[in-house]
């Protein structure tokens, strides 16, 4: 008896974490809310709250986390094997970090709200995006400079932070490319 429910236990354990697992083919648009039918339902609540096309916030998911739920930046060493921790405390599929996340939560009353939750993650993505247009005159629209603000915060991005950064800027870019070939899939299969 006890090995049966150890079994079931260890089936249950499994699911609950596949859940948060990416979809395949990450490059199709339709393939990923084929398989994620809520992805699309908490994008499109998102867009219809906070204005936020589905395709940059699709893009930005992308860029950010690869739509996995657990995302986690990666472990620092000192002398190359002493593990000192995380590059930050990014997590879930926005990476949000924990301050922003609480900023986020306490802005919105949301404080059960979860990193690794598709809609508590494109919720913020949403909210996080509003205050850019307000702050920095960002369209919604603009998948390139609203993840150039994302990723360097709204003063790093109003001091132009990102213009040292070559790097950041060509994957801004690949953000932008990317928001538009999911809108032209979205567009193609009928799901916006």
């Amino acid at each position: 008896m006890s090995s049966r429910l150890a079994a079931l236990a260890l089936v249950a354990l499994l699911s609950a974490c596949g859940a948060k697992s990416p979809p395949k083919n990450l490059n199709d648009a339709c393939s990923i809310v084929s398989q994620r039918p809520s992805y699309l339902r908490a994008f499109k609540r998102t867009e219809s709250k906070w204005g936020v096309p589905v395709p940059v916030q699709m893009a930005v998911i992308y860029q950010e986390s690869k739509f996995d739920g657990n995302a986690r930046t990666p472990h620092r060493y000192a002398l190359g094997v002493i593990p000192m921790g995380r590059q930050s405390s990014a997590f879930g599929y926005a990476q949000a970090l924990d301050g922003t996340w609480d900023d986020y939560r306490k802005a919105e009353g949301r404080w059960r709200a979860s990193r690794s939750n598709i809609g508590d993650a494109t919720d913020f993505m949403g909210w996080y995006m509003n205050q850019t247009e307000r702050r920095n005159g960002i369209s919604k629209s603009d998948a390139r400079n609203q993840y150039l603000a994302y990723h360097e915060g709204h003063g790093g991005y109003a001091r132009g932070s990102y213009t040292r950064k070559s790097w950041l800027v060509r994957v801004a870019g690949t953000v932008q490319d990317r928001a538009y070939r999911y809108d032209r899939q979205l567009k193609g299969c009928g799901k916006i």
